[in-house]
């Protein structure tokens, strides 16, 4: 068979030379020891919390070693691609602040573009054609019914499902049947011809994982499908090899098509990249344990993190808990040194599955968040409004000063303890809205309507917003013992029947009336900070 001009029948046109592109996309220029990594999301839908892992490893081991990170767009698939998916990958990550170097629509250094790999459709082909003309990759006639009664076959017969062997039905075609199928018009795809043997294994170095064995590959997987645009497996070979990848690492279920990508580099003529499997993030689920799922837990999604308001450094500082084992010992001793600091390896990366623990991260975030300023706090909670927040909430930043006071004393800034009080940005415009807003609900007064009435009626009657904190609570000492409460706490302790209640109770009923709530930081504090026309407007309308 004449495979030169089988190969221009399949892909007519003149291609620049193989050898071409390795002089346009020339070996980079790095220290000793530096890496090139990547992440290569689909736009086929929402980046996830494995997507950031993965990015978060590789931008460490990238820029701790003085190399390179780039972003790499596989836009392969357009029958699943989603509109908007590129934009909200990029946005999510830089909500979390991965840094890269270069990339698609990143300012750097663009010898190895373009980063979107339909646009590099003809060096994909030129390769395919060079296979062909060898002998390493054939047109393949099959229908998708016809693929579709091969698995059913091999699934009867309990067989490996897949195109190989003796089920390669277009791998040993005649020319002239070939020909006769290409003048039909039938439309084909490009497989390769694997030379492999499932009976032979192969042993390599994992990053990650350590030493692993995988099966030769002997499936003759589709390399250019019949739009012209090639697989992932085909492109990311092409790719990582031009973009000069050093170190790929990826989720662990790539695993079982490792056997593919390494064929595929040493048919190609390739230096493999070192590749690193790291393990999936579990959930526990009652009494087992399951891998993250789209449809089950919204968490997956980032866009949660970023709706929700979690602080893009906690969820880092719990992705390095999970990534490498022994930062959590680092950050307890160093909680204010910068996260670039800690020695990142992949050796300390976990070899099975990682439960993801939301009430851990949630635990770090109020950590992380009570580290902040009020003014840092105030941006982040601007920023978060401006974007997520409800027409209300962006309004309270309209009086900053008033904003700076609120999160001065809900932050406990300036006091013995920080408060912790905050967890995300949501929950903290929540927390804060009864400075901002009426409440439209109230938390249950535990006194009777006429006592209710008489407490606030005598604090309205003393209220003097001049008073300082103590002055302030001795009135309310004296609406206490006025209305059969004890004003000291010790009095209601040793003879708790001889009064309605303690000055406590007085206080709560003080409480729910200014903010709707049993549980609020310094009352005085709050007042003074409301004033006194909203503070006397607030309880007069729960009389």
């Amino acid at each position: 068979m004449d495979l030169k001009a089988l190969a221009e029948r399949l892909l007519p046109g003149e291609y620049p030379s193989l050898a071409s592109y390795e002089e346009k996309y020339p070996p980079r220029s790095l220290t000793k020891g530096a890496q090139v990594t990547r992440l290569a999301p689909s736009p086929t839908g929402f980046i996830h919390l494995g997507n950031l892992f993965a990015a978060i490893a590789n931008e460490r081991i990238a820029h701790q070693s003085g190399g390179i990170l780039y972003l790499r767009i596989e836009d392969t698939d357009l029958k699943r691609r989603v509109d908007g998916a590129v934009e909200a990958v990029k946005s999510a990550l830089r909500y979390f602040d991965i840094k890269f170097d270069e990339g698609a629509e990143i300012d750097g250094d663009n010898t190895y573009a373009p980063w979107y790999q339909r646009q590099r459709a003809e060096i994909y082909r030129a390769f395919v054609k060079h296979l062909i003309e060898i002998g390493r990759a054939y047109p393949c006639f099959c229908t998708e019914e016809e693929l579709g009664r091969l698995r059913e076959e091999q699934t009867a017969k309990k067989e490996i499902t897949g195109y190989y062997g003796k089920y390669a039905r277009c791998r040993d075609l005649t020319e002239e049947e070939i020909y006769k199928n290409l003048d039909a018009g039938k439309p084909f795809v490009i497989r390769l011809r694997s030379m492999g043997d499932p009976e032979n294994k192969i042993k390599l170095r994992d990053a990650i994982k350590g030493e692993i064995t995988v099966t030769e590959n002997d499936q003759d997987v589709v390399i250019l499908k019949s739009d012209g645009i090639p697989t992932y497996h085909f492109a990311h070979a092409i790719d990582d090899h031009f973009m000069r990848t050093t170190l790929v690492i990826r989720g662990e279920e790539w695993l079982a098509s490792l056997p593919i990508h390494i064929e595929l580099f040493d048919v190609l003529g390739f230096e493999r990249p070192r590749y690193g499997h790291n393990c999936s993030l579990m959930k526990q689920d009652g009494d087992t344990r399951r891998k993250l799922s789209k449809r089950k837990d919204p968490e997956l999604s980032l866009e949660f993190y970023r709706k929700e308001g979690y602080y893009a450094r906690a969820v880092k500082v719990y992705m390095l808990t999970l990534l490498n084992s022994n930062f959590e010992e680092w950050y307890l001793k160093n909680p204010d040194k910068p996260l670039e600091e800690f020695k990142f390896t992949t050796e300390k990366m976990s070899k099975s599955g990682t439960l993801f623990d939301i009430d851990k991260l949630n635990d770090i975030s109020k950590n992380e968040l009570s580290k902040l300023s009020a003014e840092e706090m105030l941006d982040f909670l601007k920023t978060w409004a401006d974007e997520f927040g409800t027409e209300a909430q962006k309004g309270y930043f309209e009086d900053e000063e008033k904003m700076l006071r609120v999160l001065t004393l809900c932050m406990g800034i300036g006091g013995k303890k920080r408060r912790k009080d905050f967890t995300t940005a949501s929950q903290a415009m929540e927390f804060i809205r009864y400075f901002f807003e009426k409440p439209d609900s109230y938390e249950d007064f535990r006194v009777d309507a006429g006592t209710k009435r008489e407490i606030l009626k005598g604090f309205l009657a003393k209220y003097d917003p001049r008073e300082d904190s103590q002055a302030w609570f001795a009135r309310i000492k004296e609406i206490a013992a006025e209305n059969g409460f004890a004003a000291e706490m010790k009095d209601y302790k040793a003879d708790p029947e001889a009064y309605k209640g303690s000055v406590a109770d007085v206080a709560e009923v003080l409480r729910i009336a200014t903010t709707g709530r049993a549980s609020t930081p310094d009352l005085w504090s709050i007042q003074q900070i409301l004033g006194e026309e909203e503070t006397r407007e607030r309880i007069l309308s729960v009389f």
